[in-house]
Parts: structure tokens; C-alpha cells; sequence
């Protein structure tokens, strides 16, 4: 079984600046992902040519069911509100998804509430600015694998300190009413020691995404609760490829029970 997770930055190609939807199909090909968890996703939004990009992952990785969670109702860094039950697929949508090869049980989504205080945040072409928090979300799914039920979720936690730490213990907590072994896929903005510190669970790669080209940080995991986690079997790759989109490389991890045995 091979999972997945990668920050997609709406699809963005830094080498020009562009949505394409060829260059975003062939970046979700090449992880061959089982289980996919994706953040930054639009959906029904002009800047990224209106693609549903989850639909379009799905269709990459010849996966059956896939579901997009809404964060916020507009556009990051121009006009969004929390996400609400009166937007519909028209809204451009802005959030996190799931993508499986396998048959879904159980959908869970939790919502992660942003920070109450702007932050200071650097940003390329800007220099440094006082931003607002967006609320956050963790979607997860009971999975029907070949070896039996697999809980996944994914998420995409905040840049303010702390306040990541938060909707961590959060989501770690929603993650756990779920039936073991337990998977977080995400984009947590906070290093591995941190991550294992808060919650317990393990950070099954140590591996840098962030920034693609040239990588120094670990900004994006693969965490595993302790309690059923052999049932997984053992980690026998990990991969951080260099896509052609987005600004985080994806981390791709491959368990074989057969190595474990």
C-alpha cells in the first residue's frame, strides 16, 4: 500500500506561474498513491481555471472514490469567508481532499477554527505581512482494504505557532474515534520533532518538502498512531519527487506486510 500527501498550491507551476491541468495529472501519476491526501485544493476557482482538482487527481490515479472538504467560501488572499452549508459547488471553494483506491466505509470531517489574531507571514513578492488565519478542516475516511479496515485522514494546519499545535491535538483526537490502525496525511507546518512531541504519534519518513526546488524542511507527514499501527506492516520506501507544480514536494510512503512478517 502506498500513501500519499502533498500540498498542491492550487496546482501552480512555479516555473511560470500557471494552472495546467496536464502538468497536475502527471505530478498525481507519478506517486501511484494508494491513498492520496491532498491541500491547497481548489475548487470552482478562476485563478485555477475552474478544474476540480480533486476529481482530476482521482481520474490520475484510476482511484474510486475521492471527496473534497471545504475550508473557506472564496479566495485565499483576496475575498473568503469561512466555509459555510449555503455555498455550493458554483462557490469557488478553497480546501483539502481524499483521494482512494479503496472502497470508503465512513466519511469524518472535523472543523479546526483558524486563529483568532492575524500573524506575520513572509511572503515572496510581498515581503512581510500581517495575515488573517484561515479556518482549518480534517477530512478522513474508514477505508476497506485488501487487509482489512485503515482509517486516513488528512489536513493542512496553520502557519501561526501554537495555534498549529491546537488543531493538531485536535485532530489527533477526532482521528482516534476512528476504528485503528490510524493514518494523518498533511501539510501540518511544523517539523517532525514537534509533531511527535504533541501528539505521540510517529512521523513514518524524515524527509524535506518544503521548499521544492530546494528542499530544507519537513513541512508535510505521514504519522501513524502507535496503537494498531503494526497492522500496516513495514515501511519499505519513501519518496519525495520533484513535481512539476506546486512549491512542496509530496511525500510518498510504501508499507509491505509481507516485509514485516
Amino acid at each position: 500500500m502506498r500513501l500519499a500527501t502533498f500540498n498542491l498550491l492550487h496546482g501552480r507551476s512555479l516555473s511560470d506561474g500557471t494552472v495546467h491541468a496536464g502538468r497536475i495529472s502527471a505530478a498525481i501519476a507519478d506517486l501511484d498513491a494508494d491513498v492520496l491526501g491532498l491541500q491547497e485544493v481548489d475548487r470552482a476557482q478562476p485563478r485555477s481555471g475552474n478544474i476540480d482538482l480533486t476529481a482530476l487527481a482521482a481520474t490520475a490515479l484510476g482511484a474510486r472514490t475521492h471527496r473534497f472538504a471545504a475550508a473557506v467560501v472564496g479566495t485565499p488572499g483576496e475575498r473568503w469567508e469561512p466555509w459555510h452549508s449555503g455555498a455550493d459547488i458554483a462557490h469557488p471553494q478553497y480546501g483539502i481532499a481524499l483521494v482512494s483506491r479503496y472502497p470508503v466505509r465512513r466519511w469524518q470531517i472535523t472543523q479546526l477554527p483558524a486563529a483568532p489574531m492575524r500573524s506575520p507571514v513572509y511572503v515572496p513578492d510581498g515581503g512581510l505581512l500581517l495575515l488573517r488565519d484561515e479556518p482549518r478542516v480534517l477530512l478522513a475516511a474508514v477505508l476497506e482494504t485488501p487487509d482489512g479496515e485503515v482509517s486516513v485522514g488528512t489536513t493542512h494546519l496553520s502557519f501561526v505557532p501554537g495555534w498549529n499545535v491546537r488543531q493538531l491535538r485536535a485532530a489527533v483526537r477526532a482521528m482516534r474515534a476512528l476504528p485503528a490502525p490510524r493514518v494523518l496525511l498533511g501539510d501540518l507546518n511544523m517539523p517532525a520533532g514537534p509533531v511527535r512531541a504533541f501528539t505521540g504519534w510517529k512521523p513514518l519518513a524524515r524527509a524535506a518538502t518544503f521548499p521544492a526546488p530546494s528542499p530544507k524542511t519537513q513541512l508535510d507527514h505521514v504519522l501513524v498512531d502507535p496503537r494498531g499501527a503494526a497492522a500496516l506492516g513495514r515501511v519499505v520506501q519513501v519518496r519525495t519527487p520533484h513535481a512539476p507544480v506546486s512549491d512542496h514536494r509530496p511525500l510518498v510512503v510504501r508499507f509491505d506486510r509481507a516485509a514485516s512478517s
